[in-house]
């Protein structure tokens, strides 16, 4: 049996890949939110994504679900002490993302 360690590259991708990843990730850090407040605050996602999504980064350990016993059910979603490690990479992300979008979009010296 081969037991290889998977590539750290690799792993970020498979935990935080796709398109709404991130975006949750992101929302979570400023804030502890509801379902509903993170389909406000990513309106493209639909239902079905998010639902999985927040299920998968539950699963790695990102983040935490809380249910409280009220009626109607009230459930929050909150990035766990586990996942807190990771606001320093999406600083870094970020960041690189805003000195991209400005090479990208500068105007070529003439």
């Amino acid at each position: 049996m081969n037991h290889q360690r998977e590539c750290p590259v690799e792993t970020i991708i498979q935990v935080l890949g796709g398109k709404w990843k991130p975006m949750i990730l992101w929302q979570l850090i400023e804030s502890n939110k509801r379902f509903n407040d993170l389909e406000k605050h990513i309106p493209d996602v639909s239902q079905k994504m998010l639902s999985q999504h927040l299920r998968d980064l539950e699963h790695e350990g990102i983040i935490d679900r809380k249910v409280y016993p009220t009626v109607p059910p009230k459930v929050e979603y909150s990035l766990s002490e586990y996942g807190k490690t990771l606001i320093p990479v999406a600083e870094v992300m970020c960041a690189w993302g805003e000195n991209h979008n400005k090479k990208k979009y500068e105007a070529p010296a003439s």
